[in-house]
């Protein structure tokens, strides 16, 4: 029975033994195979890794190829902007020895005309001599007598021939200070050659489709007639595929509504209350963008220290115009013509530029809007530091006050040079816009009235007046006495439409 259990134990064991000894090479051969499959499974990571890796290595190339190109092709612009640097440079050096050899000529030339007179001179005295001569051996006269006789003869002669000599040179001089000016003045016009510039009095306002149209017009037009009444820019929507055409004479209050409408359609919210918020932020925009604007035309034309509100007066001039001659791109070409024709006479260009710039800022300023605009620019320049020949040259350059230095002429000079340009002023754009001015400001007048708008070419006029200062009975009659005072002190064609709109807003916050 022992032996029997002793068997059964050791054939346990070797059971268990040989149990463990397959199971272990099972899992060995388990263990191998799970290693090849990571070794296989890493070598592909490490595939895409490298994959990935050219991929990035290419990119990397081509945006610094890319790179390298944009750099070559600034150092080409670079080099060709100093070559034309260099031509201009040179042409100038050619012009300015062509001026010299005329400047030796016109010395010469009186070198000639003095020795002339030197020569005449000396025959003058040669034949006062033969006369004192014969007039002793002929008439017996006394020295005296003779000397006397003699004088009187001589001086009637020479003041005969010097007059007729003088009379020459002058003329010749007269001759030569005209061909001298007319090649300076045409060729100042010659070397600014300026676009011409007609300002209009519409805008177009391009939309993707014509169904944001209807957006804009709102419920029962409630969104045109709030952005109306916002901007004082009549809003035309009609057939005109992807269009919308507003009109205004005052180009500032079309900027504004083209920007603020701009802001609306991408934002998508067009509403009442939105309108007048995008509005209010878009005026806020365009009066950063007047001095903005000034800045950049200061530093275009080299002019420094100005004040900062000449230069806001100088960025407002891009929203006016001059007998439809736009009045930024005037000044700057009169400054333009003023630097050239002051360099050529010997000048100071840049006191002279500065000058043509501010010639009509007056034009632009809302303060004393009764003085000439000549008199205004110059009270403005005298009062922002600008320097008395600055001052005096603004001021007279519509002969309003005394020229006292020679930048007064050449600025009065340039001014009409520009604005005498075929087609670069237009009389009617300019008498249109100050009705339309004459008879917003006529309705203004008004005590209670807002804001005044005239819109449809000067054929509507609104006014917006202060709901807690006139009633509804109060706004008839305020249209009433509006429409007797313009039929009496106006000129106008046709009918003018007088709207008074008077709402009552209540607004409170929640805090």
């Amino acid at each position: 029975m022992g032996l029997e259990i002793t068997i059964g134990v050791i054939a346990f064991v070797l059971g268990g033994a040989v149990a463990l000894l397959i199971y272990t090479k099972a899992m060995g051969a388990r263990s191998k195979k799970l290693l090849r499959e990571a070794e296989a499974e890493a070598e592909v990571i490490k595939k895409e890794k490298i994959l990935q890796a050219k991929e990035k290595f290419l990119q990397l190339k081509s945006s610094h190829e890319k790179e390298i190109n944009a750099r070559n092709q600034k150092i080409v612009a670079a080099e060709n902007r100093l070559k034309q640097k260099e031509a201009n440079f040179s042409q100038r050096m050619e012009e300015f020895q062509r001026k010299k050899k005329e400047i030796d000529a016109i010395r010469d030339n009186l070198n000639m005309q003095l020795e002339i007179v030197e020569k005449k001179k000396d025959e003058v005295e040669k034949m006062h001599k033969q006369q004192v001569e014969q007039l002793e051996a002929i008439s017996g006269l006394t020295g005296e007598d003779a000397k006397e006789m003699l004088i009187e003869s001589m001086k009637a002669e020479a003041k005969t021939e010097a007059m007729s000599y003088i009379n020459d040179i002058m003329d010749e001089a007269r001759i030569n200070a005209n061909k001298e000016a007319k090649r300076i003045v045409l060729q100042t016009v010659q070397r600014v050659a300026t676009e011409t510039a007609i300002e209009n009095s519409v805008t177009v306002f391009h939309i993707e489709s014509d169904e944001m149209k209807g957006r804009i017009i709102g419920r029962e037009g409630r969104n045109i007639r709030a952005l109306e009444a916002a901007t004082g820019v009549e809003i035309i929507v009609d057939d005109t595929p992807e269009a919308i055409v507003l009109s205004a004479f005052d180009p500032m209050r079309r900027e504004i509504a083209r920007l603020a409408l701009h802001q609306l359609v991408t934002d998508g919210r067009i509403h009442p209350a939105r309108i007048e918020e995008v509005v209010n932020k878009v005026k806020k925009q365009v009066e950063e963008e007047i001095i903005e604007t000034g800045k950049r035309t200061a530093i275009d034309l080299g002019i420094h220290g100005l004040h900062p509100e000449l230069i806001k007066l100088v960025g407002k001039m891009k929203y006016r115009s001059s007998y439809g001659q736009n009045l930024l791109q005037h000044s700057r070409e009169t400054a333009n013509l003023c630097a050239i024709m002051a360099s050529e006479l010997g000048l100071n260009p840049k006191k002279a530029k500065r000058a043509g710039l501010l010639h009509d800022i007056g034009k632009v300023s809302d303060e004393d809007p009764e003085l000439p605009h000549a008199i205004l620019g110059m009270k403005l320049a005298e009062k922002y530091k600008e320097k008395p020949e600055i001052a005096n040259a603004i001021g007279s350059h519509h002969d309003e006050v005394e020229m006292t230095t020679m930048l007064a002429p050449i600025v009065q000079v340039c001014d009409a040079i520009s604005g005498a340009r075929p087609g670069a002023r237009r009389e009617i754009i300019e008498s249109y816009i100050k009705r339309l001015k004459d008879l917003e400001a006529l309705a203004l007048s008004y005590p209670g009235v807002l804001k005044t708008y005239a819109i449809q070419a000067g054929r509507e006029l609104r006014v917006i007046v202060g709901s807690e200062k006139i009633s509804d009975k109060e706004s008839e009659q305020l249209s009433y006495d509006i429409a007797k005072k313009i039929q009496t002190e106006m000129t106008y064609p046709g009918q003018v439409k007088i709207t008074v709109i008077r709402e009552t807003r209540a607004i409170s916050y929640a805090k």
